[in-house]
């Protein structure tokens, strides 16, 4: 088993080319550390180019929700490495992660639990995430988060195993107020930490280890709502593979978390940028 390396899930076509684009991103900030997809897909050339590692879903049955959790509890299984940061598809890296590795050594596994707008300040609106106050649930985000093998992090895995496979039942008990319509990993990793009383363990209060730039439309801070947040703003990537939201040149990770923000010509960009 190799050290340390970045693991993306991708369960469906539309989710792998988000882990390819977003395995090109690490490429473009010369991350250090191999990136390994688990997928249920088939595997082109291009992607051979950019993937440590291919690794085939295990123990595979189809995911019914639009969030295809149902699966990602499986990633501890499937990791190729003993020390691993798991990022979501739809997420660009836009600077070097390296650092990363040093700060997560000290916990068998880290979640962050703070994110920000694009235009760097932090969120605080719940209004995606009422289901988390409202229960007393920790605060976390899946998105960037990064577990070591180890009998902690094992138990932890079996107990968000479980609860994925009997979502309805613990989302009754422990969310009886904003009751998710179905299952999530953020809900279910901090349903596993409340049992394991370990959130404290496990996330920082104080410390953003990560910065991760969240673009909900609804947490950006803005004066009125609005349902996406491309209708709002520019998107402006240039032929570096530099990223922009407005005028605020983005420097940390993007979670940008609509699909069709996912174009051919921004995964053109980055295979120029790279010459792949």
């Amino acid at each position: 088993m190799n050290s340390k390396g970045f693991v993306i899930f991708a369960e469906g076509e539309q989710y792998l080319k988000q882990a390819y684009l977003c395995a090109l991103s690490l490429q473009a900030t010369k991350n250090s550390f191999p990136v390994s997809v688990v997928t249920n897909q088939s595997i082109n050339y291009k992607h051979k180019q950019v993937f440590d590692k291919i690794i085939e879903i295990p123990w595979y049955t189809q995911a019914k929700s639009n969030l295809k959790s149902e699966n990602r509890w499986k990633i501890y299984h499937a990791t190729p490495y003993n020390e691993t940061i798991v990022l979501d598809s739809d997420v660009l890296v836009l600077q070097n992660l390296d650092y990363l590795w040093k700060s997560f050594s000290n916990y068998k596994i880290y979640f962050p639990i703070r994110v920000f707008t694009y235009r760097y300040e932090s969120v605080t609106s719940d209004y995606c995430r009422k289901v988390f106050s409202a229960n007393n649930l920790p605060n976390f985000y899946n998105c960037l988060h990064y577990f070591q093998k180890s009998d902690f992090a094992k138990e932890f895995f079996a107990w968000v195993e479980l609860i994925t496979n009997n979502w309805e039942l613990f989302y009754g008990h422990y969310c009886s107020q904003y009751y998710p319509k179905e299952p999530s990993m953020d809900v279910t990793t901090a349903i596993a930490a409340k049992i394991l009383d370990c959130d404290n363990n496990i996330s920082n209060n104080f410390s953003d280890i990560v910065q991760i730039v969240h673009m909900k439309s609804q947490i950006q801070n803005w004066n009125t709502l609005s349902s996406r947040w491309q209708d709002r703003v520019g998107v402006y990537l240039n032929e570096e593979a530099q990223l922009k939201i407005g005028n605020f040149q983005q420097n940390t990770v993007f979670h940008y978390t609509e699909n069709d923000f996912l174009t051919e010509d921004k995964i053109r960009k980055y295979e120029q940028c790279l010459k792949i």
